[in-house]
């Protein structure tokens, strides 16, 4: 049952900032959001690369560094389902440096089932993207009530005909050919907000390649819908920096399919997402057709950078 669903409670939240929220995770309690490591595992470990020489500010836009903490809960579950409930936290956490950009994905989860005992699956995900797209390290690691039953890791690199290979260390002897312009989960979010103003290009299809399985790239298909006031639907509290939800939004709704699986035309899962300029995502529902989970903001923070990518 959870093999199945690595892609499930898997991607959904990378996806959509990182529209790619890489979805395999891990729990931050809501007093220790301050306190995360300041360097992803995929970061740290990608070797040094000429500066930039434009400052963060330009080379992102709206887009602003920050650390967020959701809750995560089951909404509904299809007659028959043998899954009762699923409840625990993910934290997120998004921020550029001066030639790439790193994500955090960490999540704990409970599932409860009809039949069978109850299991507290916690997973890390990281990803480190360059930011002329042709580079992406990730790296994962998921445990089941205590114990590793796994990890992942590799790397992509863009190919000059716009096609990429990405090469798996962990587990060995996988890889994927990707095809000419696919795409890494910021270009993706980066495509959505090049026409989230555009009312003549409400959709945006794309092959994402993020790392977080086995499975290799998919294809989604996103529809940019209405602008939404976020902060009337979202129950402030001090936890909460309203300057960042502040920030315009949208409604987002986005579909997700096996690219490698050719016998289906069925979607893997559905998105409803609240997406604001500056990268946050201040709500989603996510269809996962025999259930479907609602990830609800309940901490959020900007993140402090100090980055002089004028430097040689």
């Amino acid at each position: 049952m959870i093999g199945s669903m690595k892609k499930q409670i898997g991607i959904g939240a990378a996806i959509v900032l990182v529209l790619g929220l890489g979805w395999s995770a891990f729990f931050w309690p809501q007093a220790e959001l301050k306190a995360v490591p300041e360097q992803s595992q995929a970061a740290s470990s990608a070797p040094a690369k000429k500066a930039q020489t434009k400052t963060p500010a330009s080379l992102d836009g709206a887009m602003v560094p920050h650390k967020a903490l959701y809750e995560i809960t089951m909404v509904s579950a299809a007659s028959g389902s043998q899954v009762v409930n699923i409840s625990g936290n993910m934290f997120f956490e998004w921020k550029p440096t001066c030639d790439a950009w790193t994500t955090d994905h960490r999540f704990n989860l409970t599932y409860e089932y009809a039949d069978s005992p109850a299991m507290q699956i916690t997973s890390d995900f990281s990803t480190w993207e360059s930011r002329d797209g042709k580079s992406f390290d990730f790296s994962s690691r998921r445990s089941r009530d205590g114990e590793l039953y796994e990890e992942l890791r590799g790397h992509v690199d863009r190919l000059e005909d716009g096609s990429g290979k990405a090469v798996y260390s962990l587990p060995e002897n996988l890889s994927f050919d990707l095809p000419k312009g696919f795409v890494l989960p910021m270009q993706h979010t980066l495509d959505i907000l090049s026409v989230i103003d555009k009312s003549n290009s409400p959709f945006v299809n794309r092959v994402l390649f993020d790392g977080s399985d086995t499975e290799g790239p998919i294809e989604v298909n996103a529809f940019i819908g209405k602008s939404v006031n976020a902060m009337a639907r979202l129950p402030v509290n001090a936890e909460l920096d309203v300057s960042l939800l502040n920030a315009p939004a949208r409604d987002i709704r986005m579909a997700f399919f096996p690219l490698l699986d050719q016998e289906t035309e069925s979607s893997d899962y559905e998105m409803n997402a609240v997406f604001h300029d500056n990268g946050v995502i201040s709500d989603m529902m996510i269809d996962y057709h025999e259930f479907s989970i609602h990830q609800k903001l309940i901490a959020l923070e900007k993140t402090k950078i100090d980055l002089n990518c004028d430097a040689n």
